[in-house]
């Protein structure tokens, strides 16, 4: 009899889309294509297509600690991500449980406004965010405008992102991951990366004619694949880029619109 191979687990705090794009969806079939079992807690219920979000239904933050429990008790992960968290209860709950020791690397997408412009973290829950989860990641990964809200100040320019990663890693005390992709004039898709001693300035062209969703959900949950598989950070950011790259650019039609194709390798 062989032996079976054993998989390295990553877990992710994520909502659910429900047409398959984006969210908890997202980050599961990324996982997979890396070759890493995928656990989950789900933070949020969403209505939700390639563009629009109609309602959204959060989770209790009791369940979501029930949910995270019961996984760490027989699965616990190498490396996590968290996504929409959506309210400061579930926040705090994620921070408190991420404040005991024994934890693994955790990657914080801050995501606070879809593509489609709903809001998919409450207003009163930015504190939270800021105050109380975002010092215990590993690493951050805001795009944008998500930079421009931590920062207050817009990000208009690759000087504007270095400077931006570096302030970030300053007042938070973590490694930052600046995604340019919607960079106004940019002719590349340009990311920075600093960790406080390591700057990686990731390029990629741009796929033009396409309207992408779930890309930013995809690229943590790369980052986290690898971090899993036993990469380092800057390494693992680098494998990341290429591989958000390639499903973008490999995408797939589904009805009227695309889906990224993490399974393109």
């Amino acid at each position: 009899m062989s032996r079976r191979a054993r998989l390295p687990i990553a877990l992710t705090f994520a909502g659910s889309d429900s047409g398959g794009g984006a969210g908890l969806q997202a980050d599961l079939k990324t996982f997979a294509a890396l070759g890493v079992h995928g656990c989950c807690v789900v933070t949020c219920l969403t209505a939700q297509n390639p563009v629009a979000v109609t309602a959204v239904h959060a989770a209790p933050a009791t369940f979501v600690r029930a949910q995270l429990d019961t996984v760490w008790a027989e699965l616990p992960p190498r490396a996590a991500k968290t996504g929409m968290l959506f309210n400061a209860s579930i926040i705090r709950t994620v921070a408190k449980a991420w404040g005991e020791s024994g934890r693994p690397p955790l990657v914080v997408d801050p995501v606070m406004i879809a593509s489609s412009g709903a809001t998919l973290l409450q207003p009163a829950a930015r504190r939270a965010l800021r105050d109380e989860l975002l010092p215990l990641a590993r690493l951050i990964t805001p795009n944008l405008d998500e930079a421009a809200a931590l920062l207050g100040r817009p990000v208009r320019s690759v000087d504007g992102l270095r400077g931006a990663a570096r302030d970030l890693h300053t007042v938070f005390g973590t490694a930052v991951l600046v995604k340019g992709g919607h960079l106004p004039g940019a002719r590349e898709a340009v990311d920075v990366f600093w960790d406080g001693g390591e700057e990686l300035l990731l390029s990629a062209p741009f796929v033009r004619g396409l309207r992408t969703h779930g890309t930013g959900c995809t690229y943590a949950a790369a980052i986290t694949g690898y971090l899993a598989l036993g990469c380092r950070l800057a390494l693992a950011v680098q494998l990341a880029k290429g591989h958000v790259t390639q499903a973008i650019a490999q995408s797939r039609l589904i009805g009227r619109h695309t889906v990224l194709n993490p399974f393109w390798g």
